[in-house]
């Protein structure tokens, strides 16, 4: 049993973050009103590969028994130095040491933007939303618009595709 004062850290699959029974709801309200949840850090499915395929989480908090929690730090994980197959060979990208960086100085975290990597969401936020603990409930997604040609052009580059594929078609016909 961890201690008062000591501090845990948990693989929980993403199912607990925000599952409406009544124990994936009793446990994250412990977490958050009666002892201090620190961080949720989501990680991508694949990580524990070949053995399991699930999205999962790290929950972080430390044990009280009387509350602090006053804000939760999410981190999206990308990647972890592995590739997400089942052969999980290394690769360059890993968000491991900047989830250490980051862990360890949550005062910088303060202004960042919910639509970056790592964000605060104030407890009452996560009261608010019924201790609701998934990255994607919080983090805001910016969406760049893709412009499109009209729709006159696509026709006539189509005509133009279809008579270059008619054309070749009948040369190839020729020489046979």
């Amino acid at each position: 049993m961890l201690k008062v004062g000591g501090r845990g850290a948990v693989i929980v699959p993403d199912g607990v973050l925000f599952g409406s029974s009544k124990a994936h709801r009793d446990i994250r309200r412990e977490l958050v009103e009666n002892h201090r949840l620190e961080a949720v850090i989501s990680m991508p499915s694949g990580v524990f590969k070949p053995y399991a395929g699930v999205s999962t989480a790290v929950l972080v908090f430390t044990k009280t028994g009387h509350g602090g929690t006053d804000q939760v730090w999410f981190y999206d994980m990308k990647a972890d130095g592995f590739s997400l197959d089942d052969k999980r060979t290394e690769i360059a990208d890993n968000d491991i040491p900047d989830i250490v960086a980051r862990f360890h100085n949550l005062e910088g975290e303060r202004d960042r933007q919910r639509t970056q990597q790592s964000f605060l969401v104030p407890k009452a936020e996560i009261v608010e939303n019924g201790y609701d603990l998934s990255i994607n409930k919080y983090k805001q997604v910016e969406y760049t618009p893709v412009a499109y040609p009209p729709t006159s052009e696509i026709l006539q580059e189509l005509r133009d595709l279809e008579a270059e594929i008619t054309k070749g078609l009948d040369e190839l016909e020729g020489m046979v």
